[in-house]
């Protein structure tokens, strides 16, 4: 059965048995790991592999420049080798380590957990693996003992017993006792991030097994979302002729598999607590310290009427594994009861593991349910420099002492199907559409991987960080996460432009609580001196009047000491000013929110101010310094540069509106004229008649073709205003096809996505390193622009590039990186800066909704399974369902408050109502526009356009067959004027997969749904002491 499954995901070119796709662009199979088959109880799209793939492509990480690039490096290498030695002998590890860079292991699945509280890392073949449990520090060791085992019995004896991995495992290891023989041409494994799948067919017994992982993701959540636990479910199908007994089994160890894991004092201690009506979570917690800070590791299952649950408190995961091996082989549980007594503490060279083990009779032709539950509680931590203790945002439901791990596993096996509601809900538009291809639907959600496994850390906001005091970050907390996980800097804020659109879209208050932190570093000034590696110089740590390149290293202080990047002084780099500038815009512009601009723009005066005295010639646009001065930090930029240039000119005209908003006439005056002025200069500059050079120097490269030259452009559009008010738009198209054509369509074909710099005669640009790489999230904003600007196609089969290089070719899913090359190179894997394949979601959104109509004919069906559908049903918890909530009728005009209920869900993530009526919820799935920004085109038929007194233009879009209808302009005009009511908007524009705004009111709410949390806990923790 499994085998036809893994001939289905077979990687080779697609069969279009299924028919043409309804776009002229690359069609929904041209991915190698699209599913080509309806599986029961998989979706039918995401990333799909068999569990006996493997990547034969051989990649390696840069490792040296050609012989013509080296001489601009010597310096920088002597300096850095110099750097790396002394952060050696400290016991720290250099922010980026281009001694030891990571090996290319294409081994990477779906990562569990929510966001900011640490991250597991899974395997496609079912390694537990890539720990980060200290914030933004990983580990990526391969746990042999953290493993699901299952036993099958006929008649009271054993007939079947196997480790469900098919990772390798050492013959002469540990756990030798152990059966890792499962044959993985019987595996199947699919990813939907937050979410992924594991098929396994036992032929010989008739027996299929699908484990559902599921991390608690759920866009617009700010409570649950940072939960760190995830949900195993198996289901389990006996489609043989005789009744079977069926055990599945759960280990787990201490530690993070590193030296730390032996230092002994690490406990065990069992736990039960109360599930779902009489159903029960019982499991085993492992109590330890990293880095001197209390975690506690929980496994848990699910104990019902026909599910009997068994706990092994401890056992040695160094030792062969035997009586783990044979307590199930001899009776299909662990033979312990549960003991409230804990274990002893390991000795120092000892390590520990533990095991749940839950059980059921599975008759002939039926089917069974497992539910298991993982989760790990570390809740107060510290940075390296162990300067200051935080707490993350979880802690405000589960405590503060590291012990919760059992409260969080009972409440993840309670809560995990309401989740799935939210994630389905969220992701079946995209999902359903019949014009986005296949693998764009993978990409999407795939992608946003790294917001859990980007080394992301969510806090309260703490009197012992300097910065920001804001309600945003107050109400919501701060959050950082790395650049890379290669690349150990928080928030750097050159890459973080193009990643922003995730923030934005999916948890907007956490973008707006990022964007508070920069502005509160804008007039900060730090004299501790710094060496940088560049050109050698000292200088500053922080220059007054900028925007700092990153908020820290989280091996140091991060908040505290910013700009951990040594390698140039970045006060003047040209974009970090101008990027900042362009968000604050932007985000103004989604949010309405007059709060935010009131204390931003008096921060975008004084980077103006900065950033004007870099117009060396006083013609009105900036000019780069000679050297590297921006985010392409080893390719030099001399005189104007179509891509500092073009965003300067851009952030002159956010600076207009927003003067126009706030009423500073004079002010808009003033910055208007500076736009004229440099508008003219630029163009007679840098546009050549068919793209606008690389920059105006005299070197031998400046008409080079730059693939980004439009970053520009693509903000301002973004951002809603006129997008012919800074460049001409027959200049634009006419760019954006000489790109495609040079960058996209001259490297294999255009399935490479877009080489950062070509000559005019079509080859490489090899005056630099970056300039003959391809970078992943350039060619996703790219391929955002040519989305905006009406080029579809050639949008869609730029981001394809991207994506079908690294997640088909060289073996980097869940592991994106910053950069790939045309010789099988990488740098810099797990980067922060290919989330920006969100700006294509809101391209689409925004500009092309014609996109997201729902396929009728042509897309597979979706069959749910139906023990997940019974789970749903009868699992929710009572508090989640109210009779004064009524669903979304498809005629009826929405307004920003009618859709603010009191249900749990909202409450927690001002999103969906559960529902089971599929078009009642499709229904609450519509598109709610009437609060967005667009371009004044009036060629657009799905765009209503009003002109408002301070050009501040606001747009909805023209309700499809599937939404319901908007509310009109006059509701919109008063929200954008109404300070007042800055928020009551919120965000419903920019997630338009559902229907219920996100709040003052219900964001208020949340407090209540804390209450409920923590009601819970105070009673499963007076049971489990009891």
């Amino acid at each position: 059965m499994l085998s036809n499954f893994a001939k289905a995901s077979k990687l080779q070119r697609p069969d279009r048995s299924r028919g043409p796709s309804k776009m002229l662009c690359v069609g929904p199979e041209e991915s190698a790991s699209t599913p080509r088959k309806h599986v029961t109880g998989l979706p039918d799209f995401g990333w799909r592999v068999p569990m006996s793939y493997k990547c034969n492509v051989k990649c390696s990480p840069f490792a040296k420049p050609r012989i013509s690039q080296i001489p601009q490096y010597i310096g920088l290498g002597l300096r850095y080798a110099k750097f790396w030695i002394a952060k050696k002998r400290q016991g720290r590890r250099p922010f980026i380590d281009h001694l030891n860079q990571m090996k290319h292991k294409p081994i990477y699945g779906c990562p569990l957990g929510g966001i900011g509280s640490g991250s597991i890392g899974r395997g496609y073949r079912g390694e537990f693996c890539r720990f980060q449990m200290v914030p933004g520090m990983y580990n990526y060791h391969v746990i042999d003992a953290n493993q699901f085992i299952i036993s099958i019995r006929q008649d009271g004896h054993t007939v079947y017993q196997k480790v469900l991995s098919c990772a390798q495992h050492k013959r002469h290891g540990s756990l030798n006792e152990w059966d890792w023989s499962f044959p993985p041409e019987n595996g199947l494994y699919h990813a939907l991030y937050p979410r992924s799948w594991s098929v396994f067919y036992i032929p010989e017994h008739q027996i299929s097994l699908t484990c559902r992982q599921v991390s608690p993701v759920l866009p617009h959540d700010y409570l649950e979302t940072s939960l760190p636990s995830a949900a195993f479910i198996w289901d389990v199908t006996n489609e043989g002729p005789t009744d079977l007994e069926v055990s599945i089994a759960f280990t787990f160890k201490n530690g993070q598999g590193t030296k730390e894991d032996r230092c002994g004092g690490v406990w065990c201690q069992d736990f039960q607590l109360d599930c779902d009506g009489d159903a029960a979570a019982k499991g085993v917690a492992i109590h330890q310290k990293f880095s001197g800070m209390n975690c506690s590791y929980g496994i848990s299952a699910k104990q019902t009427e026909k599910v009997v649950v068994s706990v092994l408190t401890k056992f040695d995961p160094n030792g062969s594994g035997a009586e783990v091996w044979e307590s199930l082989r001899e009776k299909g549980a662990f033979t312990a009861d549960i003991s409230l007594t804990p274990s002893p503490p390991t000795s120092r060279g000892q390590e520990i593991a533990s095991g749940v083990c839950a059980c059921q009779p599975i008759k002939r032709n039926s089917k069974g349910l497992f539910e298991f539950s993982l989760a790990w509680d570390m809740p107060k931590v510290q940075f390296g420099a162990k300067e200051n203790t935080y707490t993350r945002r979880y802690a405000q439901f589960f405590g503060i002492n590291g012990d919760g791990a059992p409260q969080i596993c009972s409440y993840t096996l309670r809560n995990y199907p309401l989740w799935e509601e939210r994630i389905e809900a969220w992701q079946e538009p995209v999902l359903k559409s019949g014009s986005l291809p296949a693998w764009y639907k993978s990409a999407i959600f795939n992608e946003l991987y790294f917001m859990s496994d980007g080394g992301s850390i969510w806090i309260e906001a703490s009197q012992s960080c300097t910065f920001s005091q804001h309600s945003t970050v107050k109400d919501f907390g701060r959050f950082a996460y790395l650049e890379g996980q290669e690349y150990r800097m928080f928030n750097t804020y050159d890459v973080h432009h193009y990643s922003s659109f995730a923030l934005l879209m999916l948890w907007p208050k956490l973008q707006l609580s990022l964007q508070y932190d920069y502005g509160d570093t804008v007039t900060i000034e730090d004299k501790e001196r710094v060496k940088f590696l560049m050109a050698g110089q000292t200088g500053v740590r922080k220059v007054a009047n900028c925007i700092p390149h990153d908020i820290g290293d989280p091996d140091d202080e991060p908040w505290i000491r910013i700009n951990a990047y040594n390698i140039h002084p970045t006060d003047d780099w040209k974009d970090l000013n101008i990027k900042f500038i362009l968000q604050v815009y932007r985000d103004y512009a989604a949010t309405h929110d007059m709060n935010y601009l009131d204390f931003m723009y008096p921060k975008c005066q004084v980077l103006v101010e900065s950033a004007k005295t870099w117009d060396k010639d006083g013609d009105g646009v900036i000019d780069n310094g000679g050297y590297a001065d921006q985010t392409f930090d080893a390719w030099v930029m001399k005189g104007a540069s179509s891509y500092c240039g073009g965003m300067w000119l851009v952030a002159l005209r956010m600076m207009v509106a927003m003067a126009g908003v706030l009423g500073r006439t004079e002010e808009q005056s003033e910055y208007q004229a500076m736009l004229d002025k440099g508008k003219d200069a630029f163009e007679k500059k840098l546009w050549n008649g068919t793209y606008y050079n690389y920059d105006s120097s005299t070197s031998g490269y400046h008409d080079s073709i730059m693939a980004d030259q439009l970053a520009g452009q693509w903000f301002l559009k973004a951002s809603g205003l006129p997008d012919d008010s800074v460049f001409p738009a027959e200049h634009v198209r006419t760019a954006l096809l000489t790109i495609y054509k040079s960058n996209v369509l001259g490297f294999q074909d255009g399935h490479m996505g877009a080489i950062n710099g070509t000559r005019p005669d079509g080859n490489m640009d090899l005056t630099s390193p970056q300039s003959e790489e391809f970078w992943t999230g350039v060619t996703y904003a790219l391929g955002a622009t040519m989305i905006q600007e009406g080029l579809i196609e050639e949008g869609f089969k730029t981001a394809y590039g991207a994506y079908h290089t690294c997640w088909d070719i060289l073996g980097l899913h869940f592991q994106t990186p910053e950069a790939y090359t045309a010789n099988k190179g990488y740098r810099s894997l797990a980067y922060m800066r290919p989330l920006a394949i969100w700006a294509i979601q809101w391209a689409i959104e925004k500009f092309q909704p014609q996109l997201m109509q729902i396929e009728t004919a042509q897309c597979m069906v979706s069959e749910k399974n139906l023990a997940v559908s019974q789970v749903r049903k009868t699992s929710l918890p009572s508090h989640c369902h109210r009779d004064d909530v009524e669903p979304v009728n498809e005629s009826s005009k929405i307004s920003t408050q009618s859709h603010i209920n009191g249900t749990r869900a909202e409450l927690i993530s001002s999103d969906i109502s559960p529902s089971d009526d599929n078009s009642k919820l499709e229904n609450n799935l519509c598109f709610e526009e009437h609060n967005k920004y667009q371009s004044n085109d009036h060629s657009n038929p799905n765009l209503n356009v009003t002109d408002t007194s301070n050009e501040h233009l606001t747009f909805s879009k023209a309700s499809s067959n599937s939404c319901a209808s908007v509310a009109g302009n006059d509701t919109v005009s008063k929200l954008v004027n109404d300070k007042g009511n800055w928020d009551s908007d919120g965000f419903n524009s920019l997630n338009p997969h559902t229907a219920l705004p996100e709040t003052i009111e219900n964001i208020t709410h949340q407090s209540e749904v804390m209450d409920i949390i923590k009601g819970e806990i105070k009673q499963n923790t007076e049971q489990a002491s009891a």
